[in-house]
């Protein structure tokens, strides 16, 4: 948040903030989520980029959406923008049957990150869960030099999200959200909110076969829904 904040302070003290941060980790683990919290926090405007969104067959329709992207940025910053799925139009670069269109692709996306024209009050934030296939070159200095981890949540994490996802649900009193915690572990956020849903469902669908005004979501419901999500 910083260097869209308080940019005066990186420029009283002659530094240059990053102007990429990576976030990789397991799929369901929140990276769209964190990224659209930072600009939430930074108060900053946010554009959100699919990556396989940016593929196209016709030549150039990649790289002129890339310079769009950064166009609109510039010219709303104070700006926030996110690529999800970067590892779709940013792969490491070979031989193969598209290298040329990968290769601008590339190109324009350095360009704009690194180029002669300096980009200012824009952060670019990228997602991705295959960080080994990323071009080598995106990962160097003035490019995406910070690289966050995202883990899977611990017991203590997977608590709170049950808690997010069970709020002002009809929970029956006999349900213990730690030992859920306990009984999910190796499963993400997306995983849990998931088995919230199915287990509210499940209870729904109870209700429409013996309607009830104040039926609730018991524990056999999400015992149910946690069997149809077991972790690999």
């Amino acid at each position: 948040e910083w260097p869209v904040r308080y940019p005066e302070i990186y420029k009283y003290a002659k530094t240059k903030p990053p102007k990429g941060v990576l976030l990789t980790g397991p799929p369901g683990t929140g990276k769209t989520w964190l990224a659209k919290a930072v600009a939430t926090q930074s108060q900053a405007n946010f554009i959100s980029v699919k990556g396989p969104a940016l593929r196209s067959r016709w030549v150039g329709d990649s790289e002129r959406g890339i310079r769009e992207v950064f166009k609109k940025a510039k010219q709303a910053s104070p700006c926030v923008i996110f690529f999800d799925e970067i590892d779709a139009i940013a792969p490491q670069r070979s031989a193969g049957s598209d290298s040329h269109v990968t290769e601008r692709v590339i190109s324009q996306l350095l360009t704009e990150m690194d180029g002669i024209e300096e980009l200012k009050g824009v952060v670019v934030l990228a997602a991705t869960n295959r960080p080994d296939i990323i071009d080598p070159a995106l990962l160097r200095s003035g490019r995406f030099d910070v690289c966050l981890q995202l883990p899977l949540p611990d017991k203590k994490a997977r608590l709170e999200i049950f808690k997010i996802h069970t709020k002002d649900k009809p929970l029956d009193r006999a349900i213990n959200l730690k030992k859920l915690a306990k009984l999910t572990e190796g499963l993400t956020g997306a995983d849990i909110e998931l088995i919230c849903k199915k287990a509210a469902m499940s209870a729904v669908r109870e209700n429409f076969v013996r309607p009830d005004n104040n039926f609730k979501i018991t524990a056999q419901h999400f015992e149910e829904a946690m069997n149809e999500n077991k972790p690999l």
